[in-house]
């Protein structure tokens, strides 16, 4: 297992564990992060821990021409149930992500410092949030790091049924009209599935990302 000092680096992809742990340490600054989500890599770990950095061996993505709407999802839509924004409320997202209750979930991985670390991320443009509203009041919404035509997904939540699932719609219909290439959701949940995810093996998706990459 490699451990991470101060150098800005990452091992190979063939040092990665059976579990999908690429390294452990370092920090979250903006440079280092950058250059994890540029190379397949994520950091998911619980507070309080060392940072865990990941980049497992099968890969949640969604294309986004793949995505298919089901008939309720629709009918939410068109009824205007709720609104939507995007940026508008980042930290806030991240807040509603970190304290909202998960099944089979004890605490959270979203750390204080991982919420600083990433509204700095949107702060130069480098990550972005969609928000959804009922009256006024934020009851869903998601957030992800944003390298210009792959999205990579961090997190959602939804105080009210549907809310994440309409934030979802809203972030894929940008991702079309942008020509993003990918959604790169993680890893596997029921719930990514039944929006339309599905794996593929590491070495496709570090080869759509290497493809995709400016060189920054």
């Amino acid at each position: 297992m490699y451990w991470i000092d101060k150098e800005l680096y990452f091992p190979p992809v063939e040092q990665t564990s059976k579990e999908g742990i690429i390294a452990i340490g370092g920090d979250l600054s903006p440079e280092r992060l950058l250059l994890a989500y540029k190379n397949g890599i994520f950091p998911w770990f619980d507070d309080g821990d060392p940072i865990l950095w990941w980049c497992p061996a099968d890969r949640m993505v969604l294309f986004p021409e793949e995505f298919k709407p089901s008939k309720s999802m629709r009918n939410i839509i068109n009824r205007g149930v709720f609104t939507f924004t995007f940026n508008k409320a980042f930290r806030e997202v991240m807040q509603n992500c970190q304290q909202i209750k998960r099944e089979g979930q004890y605490g959270t991985w979203i750390t204080d410092e991982m919420i600083d670390s990433y509204t700095f991320l949107h702060e130069i443009g480098r990550a972005m949030s969609v928000e959804v509203w009922l009256n006024d009041e934020l009851v869903g919404g998601l957030y992800g790091v944003d390298m210009e035509t792959i999205f990579c997904g961090e997190s959602m939540f939804s105080k009210v049924s549907n809310a994440s699932k309409v934030a979802f719609y809203y972030l894929v219909q940008f991702l079309k009209a942008n020509q993003y290439k990918l959604l790169d959701c993680q890893v596997y949940n029921d719930h990514l599935a039944s929006l339309g995810c599905r794996e593929i093996p590491r070495e496709d998706f570090l080869d759509i990302l290497k493809s995709n990459s400016s060189s920054d």
